[in-house]
């Protein structure tokens, strides 16, 4: 006779191991919940149990895989060159949908006791009947490359997903290549996408390996012609090609003109021009590679006409992942000029520091081209400077350029159409009107158009292809004035004048406005704004900053403009912060590590910047 039970009682113990069984007890009836009610007077109430095991599967599967070792119940051999392999049907049609569909189709394998298997590995084989026993495989090196087409096969999915992941772990400059054309041809798409990225990505490593030198032409021309190439220089592409062609002169010689048409020469410098392109003599017995050399030295020789000469060779590539960044260059603090710099990320609200320049700088022109950033002239606390240098985020590294024909502090600069504009500023002596610009593919200065107002302490930007000089002090008068740059005509046309005079002001352009903000008038730093609707030929003002301002920098990044650093009138600030065009707002955001005034600031944009920055760091 059974011993009663008390109701909802668990003979559990919290310490029992999973593999342990699991009994509950209840002396609820096997009804529905929607029909349970309470039990009528002459009703008997039954108990019941609920057993389970949590080690049953694996203890069953570990039974069964025993069982195939010592061929017992086994139902089918499965025959690979010349080698069999004991298995039962039932466990390889649960995990492989190839298996399912050989023993359930009306397939001639089904009623076969020997199963013979064709294009598939042994070892592979081996490895995944051991996983569809045991549920467990170890992926190396050495048989990944076995495993994944086998796991293809039999369509075994989790199996080949993880060999894909295994690759994606694997992969360096030095296999990308190998991986990507393995993916290639076992239709692996996430694979194959994400192996040719990564070569896209570290195409100046990629470019060194064999695996490149071995590419089919097609392959090449895809690599070379993608715009999303992530190099530091065009020259690098020039010498890719090169070397490419070289590795099998007689067989590759005639693709030379297609490949070189892809290379975009009017983007590298005229010393390799001359130096490197010219004089290489499968240029030179190309007529097509003569004709490309043709247009960009056309380029270079006429940099006023470059908008003119657009097309795919002119345009600058845009790897993939690149992102803006705010640089912070030199300036002053008490009575410390800086060549500390800093870098910041907006989209994780911090500041970073980078190589400091070469030279101390306050009241310097900074500004970015292509992937370089420049800062020019400037006041190193003795002389005012003609000096200037560029900055690499790739190697975290400046370097001189060539110098200005004038010194200048306080100046204007902007880049524009390729080319580096500077106005106005002071030499030592006086004010300012004159302009130079910098072509980088020449490394020359040339004299354009002086503005109409001497100028010291101007600002520049670029509205509508042509460039605004806005502000300043003229060692008399601090202006409201505004004048604009027509590179086209080369003339300079005056423009209504901003509501406020303003000296040391910050200035962007954003979605069609020019926007002025803080400065000094003369009697004091400002926090209040205005914006130029060119639309309406008008002068509007915005929302006051939450500082007082000047000798600070305005940049624009997705829309946004922030402003940094700078002077309220009594202190250098470090203080940054960010106005949202159309909520006409401002906020304040991370603070720069320096106190700076008379700062230089420009927007960046650069492929994975911190990572680089640990890495040259690191060297």
């Amino acid at each position: 006779m059974f011993l009663p039970v008390k109701s909802n009682h668990s003979t559990t113990d919290n310490n029992t191991a999973n593999s342990e069984d699991v009994t509950t007890t209840s002396n609820n009836s096997t009804q529905t919940p929607s029909d349970l009610s309470p039990p009528g007077p002459n009703e008997e109430i039954l108990p019941q149990a609920h057993h389970q095991n949590p080690g049953h599967c694996v203890a069953s599967f570990a039974a069964i895989n025993q069982m195939r070792s010592n061929v017992q119940l086994c139902d089918v051999t499965l025959e690979v060159g010349g080698e069999t392999i004991h298995a039962h049907k039932v466990i390889l049609a649960s995990v492989s949908p190839y298996f399912y569909a050989m023993f359930n189709d009306d397939m001639l394998e089904r009623t076969q006791g020997i199963v013979r298997l064709h294009d598939i590995d042994l070892l592979a084989l081996k490895h995944l009947i051991d996983y569809i026993y045991t549920g467990e495989i170890t992926i190396t090196e050495q048989n990944v490359q076995t495993l994944l087409p086998a796991s293809s096969l039999l369509q075994m999915h989790s199996v080949r997903e993880a060999c894909c992941k295994f690759l994606l772990r694997q992969l360096h400059p030095s296999n990308c290549l190998g991986i990507r054309s393995f993916a290639d041809a076992h239709s692996c798409k996430e694979l194959h996408t994400r192996s040719h990225k990564y070569a896209l990505q570290n195409f100046q490593q990629v470019v060194g390996t064999e695996e490149f030198l071995l590419l089919p032409f097609e392959e090449v021309k895809d690599l070379i012609s993608n715009n999303q190439l992530n190099i530091s220089s065009e020259e690098k592409v020039f010498h890719a090609v090169l070397n490419w062609i070289k590795n099998d002169l007689d067989e590759r010689q005639n693709h030379i003109a297609e490949l070189m048409s892809h290379v975009r020469l009017p983007l590298v410098s005229r010393d390799f021009l001359m130096t490197c392109v010219e004089t290489e003599p499968l240029i030179r017995d190309d007529g097509q590679c003569k004709e490309l050399l043709l247009e960009a030295m056309k380029y270079h020789l006429l940099p006023e006409q470059r908008s003119l000469m657009s097309s795919q060779r002119t345009q600058e590539r845009r790897p993939e992942g690149m992102r803006p960044y705010i640089f912070a260059v030199g300036g002053g603090s008490l009575f410390a000029i800086h060549n500390e710099c800093e870098v910041y990320n907006p989209r994780t609200n911090n500041w970073t520091p980078i190589a400091a320049m070469l030279w101390r700088r306050s009241r310097a022109g900074v500004t970015a081209l292509h992937k370089s950033l420049y800062v020019v002239g400037g006041y190193d606390g003795v002389n005012d400077l003609a000096t200037a240098e560029h900055y690499n985020p790739l190697t975290n590294k400046w370097v001189y350029i060539t110098p200005m024909g004038t010194k200048r502090s306080c100046l204007g600069i902007c880049a524009f159409d390729g080319l580096i504009y500077v106005c106005g500023g002071y030499d030592g002596a006086s004010c300012l009107s004159s302009t130079e610009r910098y072509d980088p593919l020449t490394s020359i200065w040339s004299s354009c158009p002086a503005m109409s107002t001497r100028r010291r302490y101007c600002r520049l930007a670029v509205l509508e292809n042509c460039i605004y000089s806005l502000g300043g002090f003229d060692s008399t008068n601090y202006q409201s004035s505004v004048e604009r740059f027509d590179p086209r005509v080369g003339r300079w046309f005056p423009v209504p004048s901003m509501t406020a005079r303003r000296s040391s002001c910050g200035v962007a352009s954003c979605d069609g406005y020019l926007y002025c903000i803080g400065g000094n008038d003369g009697t004091m730093c400002m926090s209040s704004g205005e914006r130029f609707n060119l639309r309406r030929n008008m002068w509007e003002p915005i929302t006051a900053m939450h500082s007082r301002r000047s000798t600070h920098e305005v940049v624009e990044v997705d829309g946004s403009l922030y402003a940094l650093g700078g002077n309220d009138g009594s202190s250098s600030l470090n203080t940054v912060e960010r106005y949202d065009t159309r909520l006409n707002k401002w906020t304040i955001v991370c603070s720069m590590v320096a106190r700076r005034s008379s700062v230089g600031a420009a927007v960046l944009d650069c492929f994975h910047l911190e990572r680089g920055l640990v890495q040259t760091t690191n060297l």
